[in-house]
């Protein structure tokens, strides 16, 4: 036993002392912060910076137009006139008249008088269609902005053209639905159904990175001692399953370490959110009540991490052993991969519908469980006997893929050369 923990301590400290664990563990929520926060951010600051100005308007439509569309445009700050030049121009012309008004204004854009030209005719009001061109054509945000004041000012004048009150008209169309949820368990109402989704993906995402990240990270660590022969030293005198043993135990410690510190750094997130946004200038979130999370089902998800990470941790070392090179490592690994990303890729599905024959047969999946499980406790309430009996399961599983991956390792550590086959394999298991 003692050796054990001398095996468990070396492989917690050689990595949490690293300046690459401080700098992933500390600054690993800002990271993730920033990949929520910052898309809003540059969209919204995009938006406030795509201000249509340097605007002709040519307006043929014998409707008024063009006058409705470079109202829609101005901005308070425009018709306050303390920035009159950048407020669109309207010329109203006769339709007859467009392509030689056209030719001059297109010259006036080449030379940079002008930004752009929109072009309004007689067929505008009822087909919708108008041209535009100039310098800035390529801009999402411009041309966003021009065709939404396009589209209000033709519906105003469908309006008043059928005797209907534009104004309204569009008032009455504005209609904004927003439906606050609230799950209902056993005990009654709990928190937001939206923060339970939200919550539920954060926890298969944080799962599923860790068991990928730390997984792999055993199998480098078991790599490394064999290719620089220091498990050749160690064995003399720990035993090799107690060595696979220390070097799980130990990564998975860190693991439990870096998800503390995140699980931390993300609660602290989620209740200064509106700080924050705030101070961003982005719009607040919904107003969202934290789902109330059993303390059962907390011990079922660390339960879930736990063994999920046994599970992949045990075949990623066994792999580790086998190979010889980091490039046949990445080529037997593969496999192991491949069933950790078929998880992912169905936790869509499962949070749509967590109650579907979909969800309930990848519970049971020893490989996929300690991902999917976790996203249908957060998503639906599930009976205590199917959580129950999927970590029975998965426990069973990851029994047996330890006894297999021990044996394997207990041959493959001090073997060299080509990477086995598959009968190699077996007589390994046989001889350990």
């Amino acid at each position: 036993m003692a050796k054990l923990w001398t095996v468990i301590k070396r492989e917690y400290l050689e990595r949490v002392r690293t300046v690459w664990f401080l700098i992933v563990t500390l600054f690993g929520p800002v990271f993730f912060a920033a990949i929520m926060i910052l898309p809003g951010y540059l969209s919204v600051k995009g938006m406030r910076e795509a201000r249509v100005t340097g605007l002709t308007i040519v307006d043929a439509s014998g409707a008024g137009l063009g006058q409705r569309v470079a109202e829609r445009l101005a901005t308070p700050a425009l018709t306050s006139g303390s920035d009159a030049a950048a407020m669109a121009r309207v010329d109203t012309v006769a339709q007859g008249d467009l392509p030689a008004i056209e030719a001059t204004l297109l010259e006036a854009v080449r030379t940079k008088q002008i930004s752009g030209v929109l072009v309004l005719d007689t067929g505008t009001v009822a087909s919708g269609r108008a041209r535009y061109f100039g310098r800035d054509a390529g801009s999402v945000g411009q041309i966003d902005a021009i065709e939404g004041a396009a589209r209000t000012a033709i519906l105003a004048t469908r309006l008043e053209g059928a005797g209907l009150d534009a104004q309204s008209a569009s008032a009455l169309a504005r209609v904004r639905v927003s439906i606050a949820t609230q799950k209902v368990t056993d005990k009654g109402l709990e928190g937001s159904g939206l923060a339970a989704t939200i919550f539920g993906f954060g926890v298969t995402f944080l799962l599923y990175m860790s068991i990928l990240l730390y997984g792999q990270n055993v199998l480098r660590g078991v790599l490394e001692e064999k290719t620089t022969r220091v498990a050749e030293v160690v064995v003399s005198s720990v035993s090799p399953d107690k060595l696979l043993a220390g070097k799980i135990i130990g990564v998975g410690a860190v693991g439990l370490t870096q998800m503390l510190v995140w699980t931390t750094s993300g609660i602290l997130f989620w209740t200064q959110r509106a700080r924050i946004f705030e101070a961003m200038g982005l719009p607040a979130l919904p107003s969202l009540v934290f789902p109330t999370i059993d303390p059962l089902v907390l011990a079922a998800l660390l339960l879930f991490f736990v063994l999920g990470y046994a599970f992949y941790a045990t075949l990623f070392a066994a792999v580790g052993a086998m190979v010889g090179s980091l490039e046949e490592a990445q080529q037997a690994a593969q496999p192991v991969m491949m069933l950790l990303v078929f998880s992912i890729i169905f936790v869509q599905p499962v949070a749509t519908s967590p109650d579907g024959q979909l969800a309930h047969t990848m519970s049971w999946l020893p490989f996929s469980s300690p991902i999917i499980m976790p996203m249908r406790m957060t998503a639906s309430p599930v009976p205590a006997w199917e959580i129950v009996g999927s970590l029975a399961v998965l426990a069973l599983a990851c029994a047996f893929v330890t006894w297999l991956s021990a044996r394997i390792y207990r041959v493959g550590l001090l073997m060299y050369g080509k990477r086995p086959s598959i009968k190699e394999l077996m007589r390994w298991i046989k001889q350990a």
